[in-house]
């Protein structure tokens, strides 16, 4: 099993090598900026361009264009969502009975380590790194990414990762990968299954991934501002993404040495994390130095997401701009030096684990200050409860009930009584789901009508709100109550005495994943039946004085002529609606 793992690890690590050539001898790939017939994917022109664009798949593997690939981001995004998603639906109905009924208990791991890998990595940054490479450019007035070429290599690295990650479940006679996301040692060096080394390898590529993104979006953001575009006039989503991708290069280059010596353990006989020669725990502090700062990658975007969308439809410019940007900034400083509170019953230092407490307290601070922001900047507004802001007060609700339960976490006492226990579990999904996903389904109405040209669907939208609103209380307040009860987390069976919880869980997590169908749906309906949006300001943003630079774009591009396909002249009065 060994010499067929290591045969495994080399024979991935030349499928890379092999990747990484071709993409190098690949010819200039901004020969030309990508039009179309739709209003949000007509692209500017450029020195660079010409007057058209290939057509069918030729232009989603060829295009440089940022926004195609902001599309191919969010639909690779959708994709794994779908994946993560029924893993933990599978996971969901096996927990709504105490015994083993559906599913074993290695299969159980297995999934509970996709779905994990899956939501964080292939799901939370890649559909990130959508809004950020579609909007982006058009919110402060650049023509592309500053890189467009790296920008396409770093999506195209995302699907063989995908499918390394998941290869345990398409590879027959292969074991799937059951470390948890968090692959601890010396477990995850003593299972020999192949699996779990593809799954680091996949780990990587999307790191890497990350790592190019977020060296373009600085490039980008620092260098390619239109002349109106200072930094005091930068919108808070740009903001946030800057910040992002500056915890990104600091944290995701660990995570990949992590990774590499890991792989060196289980592969070459090096004792890195070893009990023998090496140090378990040093595993977690690598890991965790990147883990907790990953957090902050996930949810500081949407928090600008939703500094940028709320104010919209409450008729009030954002209180405290300027509060907000420094919040972030705050946050991302802070954010590495809270990575040890995850690891409070391992034994370190008491004097360590103090200072560690402080510092986790002390980064509720700014974000405490976004949430009064948000408040404030709603009160005594004039609400426009459209579906863009539903979700936006949603993630208000949900964050407020995250990082509330995140502070008792940080403190000393109550974690070593719950940590591992079903209560981190739902304070954890608060935010994961609950403020970042409802972020997320924000920004996706909220520019909808910009990129199809159309409007989606109302009732579906307003309904996919509420079901998701009261099936991730009800899975994620069960999960609470089951932690405060003593149920440790990542067990697929249980005490009789917890099944009422649970049940409660698998009910909501059902409702989740109905309200995800309608939106499923809505998106798919609308984009191709949708009525035509036949405005530029389908939000009456002009009215208090918001319309922002992305929207200004959408105006000049309806009235924009698109050359035909086919090289002729485009037909009379056609435009990008």
């Amino acid at each position: 099993m060994a010499s067929s793992s290591l045969v495994l690890t080399v024979l991935m690590g030349v499928l890379l090598v092999a990747v990484a050539a071709s993409l190098a001898r690949l010819e200039d790939w901004r020969s030309y900026t990508p039009l179309s017939d739709v209003g949000g994917a007509l692209g500017e022109r450029t020195e660079h361009g010409h007057e058209e664009k290939p057509g069918g798949l030729v232009r989603w593997f060829t295009t440089v264009d940022h926004k195609d690939i902001g599309i191919l981001y969010g639909v690779y995004g959708a994709i794994a969502f779908v994946w993560g998603g029924l893993a933990v639906l599978l996971m969901r109905i096996e927990l709504a009975a105490p015994a083993t009924n559906v599913i074993g208990p290695s299969l159980y791991n297995g999934l509970m380590t996709s779905h994990g890998i899956t939501m964080l990595f292939l799901f939370g940054t890649p559909m990130i790194a959508a809004f950020g490479n579609y909007f982006i450019p058009l919110l402060i007035g650049a023509d592309d990414m500053a890189f467009p070429r790296i920008n396409a290599i770093a999506f195209w690295l995302l699907p063989p990762g995908a499918l390394l990650v998941w290869s345990g479940f398409l590879l027959p006679g292969v074991a799937t990968a059951q470390t948890s996301w968090t692959m601890y040692t010396p477990l995850s060096i003593q299972m020999s299954s192949p699996a779990i080394d593809m799954m680091l390898l996949g780990l990587h590529l999307t790191g890497v991934s990350a790592t190019m993104g977020a060296v373009n979006f600085i490039a980008t953001i620092f260098t390619e501002r239109g002349d109106d575009v200072g930094w005091p006039s930068l919108d808070i989503f740009s903001w946030t993404m800057l910040t992002q991708s500056g915890l990104i290069l600091f944290a995701f280059p660990l995570l990949g040495s992590a990774l590499v010596m890991l792989l060196l353990d289980r592969n070459f006989g090096t004792t890195f994390f070893t009990v023998a020669g090496g140090d378990p725990i040093l595993w977690q502090h690598l890991f965790w130095f990147f883990g907790h700062p990953e957090v902050y990658i996930l949810v500081l975007p949407p928090m600008g997401l939703v500094s940028l969308i709320l104010p919209k439809f409450s008729g009030r410019k954002l209180f405290g701009f300027k509060f907000v940007v420094y919040s972030t900034l705050a946050i991302g400083v802070l954010s590495f030096g809270v990575w040890a509170h995850h690891m409070f019953t391992t034994g370190i230092d008491p004097r360590l684990r103090a200072s560690f407490m402080a510092v986790s307290l002390a980064i509720a601070i700014p974000s405490a200050v976004k949430v009064f922001n948000w408040i404030t900047t709603m009160w005594n507004g004039k609400l426009r409860l459209t579906a863009p802001m539903l979700f936006c007060i949603g993630f208000v609700q949900n964050f407020i009930i995250g990082g509330v339960t995140g502070i008792f976490l940080a403190a000393i006492p109550v974690d070593l009584i719950l940590h591992d226990t079903y209560y981190v579990v739902g304070h954890f999904h608060f935010i994961v789901y609950g403020a970042i996903g409802f972020a997320l389904f924000a920004g996706t109405y909220y520019w909808f009508p910009m990129v199809t040209g159309r409007m989606y669907q109302k009732r579906f939208a307003h309904a996919h709100f509420w079901l998701g609103l009261v099936g991730s209380n009800l899975t994620f307040l069960a999960m609470l109550w089951l932690g405060y009860g003593g149920m440790p987390r990542r067990y697929a069976t249980y005490l009789p005495q917890f099944a009422t919880a649970h049940q409660i869980a698998t009910a909501g997590a059902f409702l989740i994943a109905i309200s995800t169908l309608l939106w499923v749906w809505n998106m798919v309906v609308s984009w191709k039946e949708g009525a035509k949006v036949d405005t530029a300001d389908p939000w009456d943003l002009e009215e208090t004085g918001q319309l922002t630079n992305d929207w200004e774009w959408y105006e000049q591009q309806r009235d924009t002529p698109v050359p035909a396909t086919d090289g002729g002249e485009p037909d009379d009065g056609q435009s990008a609606d």
